[in-house]
C-alpha cells in the first residue's frame, strides 16, 4: 500500500516525461478559437437581455443548472416520493424491497459508473438514467391497484438503481469538475438548492392532494401519475446536455479528461485510482454513512408516526431545510480569505459538533414509541395541529438540514483532492456505489422489521465513527491548492489541451 505522504509532483518539472513531454500537436478537434477564448460557435456565445448576461450553453453555469433541473425532475421527484414513507403506501413492504433492489444495483453500477461516464460521456449517461425514474413511479402506481405485481416492482427497482447509479456519477463529475477550485462549494449550493426545490415542489402535490386527509392511508393516483409526467421531461432535458470534451470555463481553460478513453483504459483508471491513492477508502465510512440515515428519516420517523396530510408538510419541511444547508454549506466552504486546509478541517469538526447536537435530540424522541407501538389498530397517527408536534416538525427540519450538509461536505472533500474530470469520475462512483451499498443494508433490515430503535442507534453510531476515520484524510491529503500537472498525470491529455489560449504554458511540449 502506498503511504498516505507519498509526494505529489508540485510543478511541471516534477511530471513523468509520459505525461509532460507528451507533444499535442492536435491538442483538440475543436472549431477555430474567437477573442474570447472559446471556440466561435453557437454553445460558446453569450446572450445578453437587458442588464441580464446570459452565459454561453456549454459554460459550467449553464450546464450545471440543466443537470440541477435534470434532477429536480428525476431524484428530486423520487426523492418527494420517498419522503412520504413507504413510497406514498400506508404499508412501506413494497418500497422497502423495492428499494433494496435498487440500492443492490446502483451500489454495482453506482461503483464502476466512473468508467462508465468516461467512456460514454455525460450526455447519454444522465439522459438513460432519467427514464429509470418514470419506471419506478409507475411501479408503485400500479401496485396499488394490484396485489400480484411484486416480479415488476422488484424489477422497476433494480433496473432504477442502474439508471440512478449512472445519473448520479455523470452528475458528480460535472458539478466537482467543471468549476475551478474556488467555487466548487458554490457550484455544489446551487445545484442542491435547485435539485431539492424538486423535492419541495414534489411535497407540495402530495400536501395539496391529501390535505383533508386525517389517516395515514396511500397517496391518491394523481399524486403518482403527477411525477411520472415531471420525471418524463427530465429523462428528455438530459438529452439537451453537452459533453464534457465541449466545456470552456469563465478562463478559457478546459476539463481534464482522457482524449482517447476505451473500457479498457477506464477500468485500469479505476484501479490505479485505488493503488495510487489508498487513502480515499478512509472515506468510505463516509460514503456508506451518506443514505444510511434516510430509511430511519423517511420510514421510522416520517412514514411510521404521522398521518397522511401531515407526513406531506413535514416532506415539504424537509426538503426546505435541504436548500438552506446547501447554500449555508456550500457558501462557507468557499470562503477565499480562509485557507482551504483549515476550511476542510473546521468543516470535519462541525459536522461532529452538529451530529452530536441533532442526533442526540433525535434519541429523546425515538425513546417514546417502538415499531409495536405504531403498528397496533388502536395508534393514533400524529396531525400538525395536535399538541406537541411543533418540536418533532422542528427536528424533521433539523434532520432535512443534516442531509445537505453531510452532503455538500462529501462533495467539497472530494473535489478539494482533484479537479481532473476523469479522476472525479471515478471518486463519485466509489461515493454513489458504496453509499448505495448502505442504502440497499438499511432498507433491507427495515423490510426485516428490525426495531425503529436499532434502526436510530446505527445511523448515529455509523455517521460518528465515519467522521473519525475521516479525519486523517482531511487533514493529511487536502491541500489549498491542485496543480493542472497534478490532475494530468491522470490523464492522456497535455497542458496544451486544457489550459486557456494565450496562457504563458499554452505551447510548452
Amino acid at each position: 500500500m502506498a503511504d498516505i505522504n507519498e509526494k505529489i509532483p508540485e510543478t511541471a518539472a516534477d511530471v513523468p516525461v509520459d505525461v509532460k513531454d507528451t507533444v499535442s500537436s492536435d491538442p483538440i478537434d475543436e472549431e477555430p478559437v474567437g477573442a474570447s477564448g472559446r471556440p466561435e460557435g453557437w454553445m460558446y456565445r453569450e446572450v445578453k437581455i437587458g442588464p441580464i448576461q446570459i452565459p454561453w450553453y456549454a459554460s459550467p453555469k449553464t450546464q450545471l443548472t440543466m443537470v440541477a433541473f435534470v434532477c429536480f425532475m428525476c431524484p428530486g421527484m423520487f426523492n418527494a416520493l420517498g419522503g412520504l414513507g413507504g413510497g406514498g403506501k400506508a404499508d412501506a413492504t413494497t418500497a422497502d424491497n423495492m428499494n433494496t433492489a435498487l440500492y443492490s444495483t446502483f451500489a454495482v453500477f453506482g461503483f464502476f459508473g466512473g468508467s462508465i461516464v468516461n467512456r460514454l460521456g455525460v450526455k447519454y449517461t444522465l439522459s438513460f438514467g432519467g427514464i429509470g425514474y418514470c419506471i419506478y413511479a409507475m411501479a408503485l402506481l400500479v401496485s396499488v391497484h394490484s396485489t400480484h405485481t411484486g416480479g415488476f416492482s422488484i424489477f422497476a427497482g433494480a433496473f432504477l438503481g442502474i439508471c440512478a447509479g449512472l445519473l448520479w456519477t455523470a452528475q458528480g463529475t460535472i458539478m466537482l469538475s467543471y468549476p475551478n477550485e474556488g467555487s466548487k462549494g458554490r457550484y455544489f449550493a446551487w445545484f442542491w438548492a435547485i435539485f431539492n426545490l424538486g423535492g419541495v415542489i414534489g411535497a407540495l402535490i402530495p400536501l395539496g392532494q391529501n390535505i383533508h386527509v386525517k389517516t395515514n392511508s396511500t397517496v391518491n393516483d394523481g399524486t403518482y401519475i403527477a411525477f411520472i409526467v415531471l420525471m418524463f421531461i427530465g429523462f428528455l432535458l438530459a438529452l439537451l446536455l453537452c459533453n464534457a470534451k465541449d466545456i470552456y470555463r469563465e478562463d478559457g481553460s478546459r476539463v481534464v479528461l482522457m482524449k482517447h478513453p476505451t473500457w479498457q483504459s477506464e477500468f485500469i483508471g479505476l484501479y490505479t485510482t485505488l493503488r495510487t491513492e489508498p487513502y480515499i477508502i478512509l472515506l468510505f465510512p463516509m460514503f456508506w454513512s451518506s443514505n444510511w440515515f434516510t430509511t430511519y428519516q423517511f420510514n421510522a420517523f416520517n412514514g411510521a408516526y404521522f398521518n397522511t396530510r401531515t407526513k406531506a408538510l413535514n416532506n415539504l419541511l424537509y426538503w426546505t431545510a435541504q436548500i438552506w444547508g446547501a447554500l449555508i454549506f456550500g457558501y462557507c466552504l468557499d470562503i477565499e480569505r480562509v485557507r482551504r486546509t483549515v476550511r476542510a478541517k473546521v468543516c470535519v469538526l462541525v459536522l461532529f459538533v452538529i451530529t452530536m447536537v441533532i442526533w442526540g435530540g433525535g434519541y429523546d424522541f425515538a425513546k417514546t414509541y417502538t415499531r409495536a407501538d405504531v403498528a397496533q389498530k388502536t395508534f393514533i397517527p400524529m396531525d400538525w395541529q395536535d399538541d406537541g408536534y411543533v418540536g418533532k416538525m422542528f427536528l424533521y427540519i433539523f434532520y432535512g438540514f443534516y442531509d445537505a450538509s453531510w452532503q455538500a461536505s462529501a462533495y467539497w472533500f472530494m473535489g478539494a483532492l482533484s479537479n481532473s474530470g476523469r479522476k472525479m469520475a471515478n471518486y463519485v462512483g466509489f461515493y454513489k456505489g458504496i453509499q448505495s451499498a448502505g442504502a440497499a443494508v438499511i432498507w433491507s433490515i427495515d423490510s426485516n422489521k428490525r426495531s425503529f430503535m436499532a434502526e436510530f442507534a446505527s445511523t448515529w453510531g455509523l455517521l460518528s465513527f465515519s467522521l473519525v476515520c475521516a479525519a486523517p484524510v482531511i487533514w493529511l491529503k487536502i491541500k489549498d491548492h491542485v496543480t493542472v500537472e497534478e490532475d494530468l498525470v491522470f490523464s492522456d491529455e497535455t497542458l496544451a489541451d486544457v489550459l486557456p489560449t494565450g496562457h504563458p504554458e499554452k505551447g510548452i511540449v
